[in-house]
């Protein structure tokens, strides 16, 4: 077994498979345009408001140009990402390594002037370390909790491999980042929706702060998730989990993208009008069922609901992030399908969660016709990826409304080109404040 101490310092770019390395750029280039979305929404413009007023320093903030701490830069980035939730994800975690891992590696690396080949790697050794961290933490631990929480324990070994720390400092860093990670109980915010969403910019503030205390001596207990679980950590090095991350095709939570799926294919097969529908029944897991708001009051709350995001789709065709917003969510024809959902839990969903996400749809049209859908999964699981096109058309999708086009295009084409050229040439595009 490979040590993860090593591989978190060791991982070098050309050991990479051109496939991981390929993915890596796609990931990043993912998340980027989820945060480019995100940076309009009020939680993010909230943190971003702390982060100057309580976390001084001279890191640049994503997309805003005022600056902060690193730790706060983190913060930031990480709640501003969560705003807007279709950053990718990984199954088994029932989280996203992506979120809490991209800000923190951004915002060192930034302070550390590393080269792009360095950031890239850290990346996708973040991935890796993220991967088995967040399992061994299920796996150990009672209580289901959000990507923050193990998170500061990848933000963490970001932080340490950009940081150059030695293997005794880098485990107290781990060991300092899981002890104080926001041990965050994810279902209370799916069954009370708020601003709270998955803790990624409080995991990515943690393991800033964890890699820098450790750096100045600050010593930690071992992190059992690292140390203690043997089991989750047996094929680091072998299998690369970069490449089993999901994508999202809507801004919603992934547990309610296989009943947009399946009834978007059952109102498209059938040629059926929105207004033609009188009932939605979804079968579905347990937690799927508890994303329950009908009518939900704030864009955060529209984002964990299974039945408003399918009532979107069924009158629009698609989920965008406009349609979850403002006036968007009093639309009447929307409420009325989102009123009209019945949810069932499923034996058959839940013995296959959370490795498949499984959803069946009926749609009962207003003549009494019963239009049967069969299980189906959500669009872009890692079984059957996004093509490359697909993923630069949905970050093209969310980064040209904010960004604008010039702006988007040049962030595209330097992580195009970034191993061959600085961070700086990256974090010039990322580190600026947006056109109003």
């Amino acid at each position: 077994m490979t040590n993860p101490l090593d591989f978190i310092h060791s991982l070098a770019w050309k050991d990479l498979d051109s496939a991981v390395q390929k993915q890596t750029e796609l990931a990043l280039l993912d998340i980027i345009g989820v945060a480019a979305a995100g940076i309009k929404t009020r939680p993010s413009a909230y943190v971003r408001e702390l982060a100057t007023e309580e976390f001084g320093g001279a890191v640049p903030m994503l997309f805003d140009g005022r600056t902060a701490s690193p730790s706060g830069a983190a913060l930031a980035a990480g709640i501003t990402i969560d705003s807007i939730d279709a950053h990718d994800g990984f199954n088994p975690a029932k989280g996203h390594i992506g979120a809490p891992l991209f800000p923190a590696a951004l915002m060192l690396g930034h302070v550390h002037g590393i080269s792009g080949v360095e950031f890239l790697t850290t990346i996708a050794m973040g991935y890796e370390i993220g991967a088995r961290v967040s399992v061994a933490q299920h796996g150990t631990c009672p209580d289901y909790h959000t990507s923050g929480s193990w998170g500061a324990v990848v933000a963490a070994a970001a932080g340490s491999r950009i940081m150059k720390l030695d293997h005794d400092t880098t485990r107290h860093a781990l060991g300092i980042a899981e002890y104080h990670a926001p041990r965050s109980q994810m279902m209370r915010c799916i069954d009370h929706p708020t601003m709270l969403k998955d803790g990624a910019g409080w995991g990515s503030m943690c393991g800033v702060s964890a890699a820098r205390l450790a750096a100045k001596g600050f010593t930690g207990a071992p992190a059992i998730t690292v140390e203690q679980a043997p089991d989750y950590w047996s094929d680091l090095g072998q299998r690369w989990f970069g490449l089993e991350q999901y994508y999202k095709n809507y801004p919603v939570c992934r547990w309610a993208q296989a009943p947009i799926e399946g009834a978007l294919a059952l109102q498209r097969e059938n040629s059926v009008s929105h207004s033609d529908i009188k009932k939605i029944e979804v079968h579905t897991f347990h937690e799927s069922v508890r994303l329950a708001v009908k009518r939900p009051a704030e864009g955060d709350a529209a984002q964990y609901s299974t039945s408003f995001p399918v009532a979107v789709a069924l009158k629009h065709g698609d989920v965008r992030p406009e349609h979850l917003v403002d006036e968007a969510l009093n639309d009447p024809d929307v409420l009325r399908l989102s009123d009209a959902m019945e949810m069932f839990e499923a034996d058959h969903a839940n013995q296959n969660f959370p490795a498949q996400r499984l959803a069946r749809v009926t749609l009962v049209l207003q003549n009494g016709t019963r239009l049967e859908g069969d299980w189906n999964e959500p669009k872009w699981d890692h079984t059957a990826p996004p093509s490359e096109p697909e993923l630069r058309h949905k970050f093209r999708d969310l980064s040209h409304p904010v960004l604008g086009q010039d702006h988007a295009g040049a962030i595209e084409e330097t992580l195009a080109n970034l191993s061959d050229l600085p961070l700086s040439a990256l974090t010039d595009q990322l580190l600026r404040p947006i056109s109003s």
